[in-house]
């Protein structure tokens, strides 16, 4: 569905992505690992159209993005849908009108008609008759349920996660994974997912790809990125301390 092909994007003298070559396939869920600044939600605003490349190519569904108009990236915007890190939810707007936003801005949905579909994602998310409330009122876990029900208003066929567990306790960080698997399910969405968090890098992904320096030090099914030879690999997945060495330690 999704292919990048020599992609470089610089912030003056910082390389960020240098020449990056990635594949994601229609109807997996992919998860970007790396460290702060390694570029992985540079990927998804690349995808997004909210930042062009110095050189290379971004092509979903066969077409190439990075010459796109701003009119044209809003037909392909209307295909995806993004979780952003901290919801980034209207705070002067209700739960009902901040799911609703969407539709209102790119349907010709009727108001019975969006009243509809904001109850049924919703209640995909587990948040009925919450309508009325206002994001302040909302603890972590129930913001980030509201920015995913949002991003799925449009039927997306592809969903980009920045961080979605960011600043979540362990309970509410398992319930925000187990429906980042059940939108891939249910939607038959492309998901593609940034995370710093292992438990639920391994949990939803079917492919972790791992960025640093600027290039993919792996990418590789769930099972095969977990036996991954690269030592930096192995750091960056057990935590800075390579697995045989804390088990001389235990």
């Amino acid at each position: 569905m999704i292919s990048m092909r020599g992609v470089t994007v610089a912030y003056g003298s910082r390389v960020v992505l240098d020449h990056i070559d990635l594949d994601i396939y229609d109807g997996e869920t992919l998860v970007i690992l790396g460290a702060s600044g390694s570029g992985k939600s540079t990927i998804l605003r690349l995808l997004i159209g909210l930042q062009k490349p110095q050189s290379g190519t971004v092509c979903i569904d066969g077409q190439d993005i990075t010459a796109y108009s701003e009119d044209e990236m809003n037909q392909i915007r209307r295909r995806m849908g993004m979780v952003f890190q901290y919801s980034a939810l209207f705070d002067s707007m209700t739960v009902g009108e901040n799911v609703a936003f969407g539709l209102r801005q790119h349907t010709h949905c009727g108001e019975e008609e969006i009243r509809s579909i904001v109850t049924e994602k919703l209640h995909l998310v587990g948040l009925d008759r919450i309508e009325n409330m206002m994001p302040n009122d909302l603890s972590g876990g129930m913001k980030k349920r509201v920015s995913l029900a949002r991003a799925i208003a449009l039927d997306p066929t592809v969903i980009l996660y920045d961080e979605p567990t960011a600043g979540l306790d362990p309970l509410r960080c398992m319930d925000i994974n187990r429906l980042i698997v059940n939108m891939q399910r249910h939607l038959k969405a492309t998901s593609i997912v940034v995370t710093h968090d292992m438990d639920s890098a391994f949990y939803v992904a079917d492919r972790l790809a791992m960025l640093q320096d600027g290039k993919f030090l792996a990418i590789a099914p769930k099972e095969e990125f977990l036996h991954c030879e690269n030592q930096q690999v192995q750091l960056f997945i057990h935590g800075g301390r390579l697995p045989d060495d804390r088990r001389e330690q235990i």
